[in-house]
């Protein structure tokens, strides 16, 4: 392996992962957001709201869900890419139903717009203020009686670095891709280091490098903080979930 196929980045921005993320996780992700969301978007009558898009995993199955428009909120330009991409192979009648947001929710600025809001695999990367910001947006953005439907960030931080596990690997042609993943405490928060790799035969063609930082929140500090922010917290439809309302009054 020539030392120029290596690539490291750890600024978060999705700029190395964006190539693998569909082909390692589009299936685990989809059948995930089919079980946890799908059905309250099939409850919703007036618009659905997807925080941190992605590559639209999230976002197609909501549409399919659902008969309302879909906001697809996505600020990383490397996912918008593959989120449009995504739409470009839906039908016309799917894609009309769709607003892609190409900055943050607080920026986006929407009110009162949909009675479902969820945010799949996006809460833990949000660093404190941030999050609260983001939680008076979706407050913001709900109608009365609206509910929000997220996946929460992980409640401390490991004792050392972690084998999280591998994806993959998939074939492509002759090539194989997968990726490692590990965690490990850094400077108070948790840092998912994910390692790409394309093999063919015994060569390893490429490696590349991309870490997350994840911000830990216990329950008790999300409570506040939705509370903070006009959303109260409901029984939610998984245990993988947390839920909150917007008050009806």
């Amino acid at each position: 392996m020539n030392d120029s196929s290596v690539n490291d980045s750890s600024g978060g921005g999705y700029a190395v992962s964006a190539e693998f993320y569909d082909l390692l996780q589009a299936e685990t992700d989809r059948r995930l957001a089919e079980r946890r969301f799908a059905e309250a978007a099939t409850r919703a009558r007036h618009a659905v709201l997807d925080v941190g898009a992605g590559t639209g995993i999230v976002t197609e199955v909501l549409l399919r869900a659902s008969s309302v428009p879909v906001h697809a909120v996505e600020p990383a330009p490397a996912m918008r890419a593959a989120l449009l991409s995504r739409l470009a192979h839906l039908g016309a009648d799917q894609r009309a139903r769709v607003t892609v947001h190409a900055e943050t929710l607080a920026a986006a600025g929407l009110a009162a717009v949909a009675d479902l809001a969820v945010a799949s695999n996006v809460v833990a990367c949000l660093d404190p203020p941030t999050r609260r910001a983001t939680w008076q947006a979706i407050s913001a953005a709900l109608l009365p009686g609206g509910l929000l439907l997220f996946d929460p960030p992980p409640t401390d931080l490991p004792a050392g670095c972690e084998e999280v596990g591998r994806l993959g690997p998939v074939r492509v042609g002759p090539d194989l891709y997968s990726a490692d993943v590990t965690r490990r405490p850094h400077r108070g928060v948790l840092r998912m280091v994910f390692t790409y790799r394309v093999e063919r035969g015994q060569e390893l063609l490429r490696e590349a490098r991309e870490a997350f930082d994840l911000w830990p929140a216990s329950p008790e500090r999300l409570s506040e903080e939705l509370e903070a922010a006009g959303l109260r917290l409901v029984q939610a439809p998984g245990a993988d979930l947390m839920a909150a309302r917007r008050p009806t009054a």
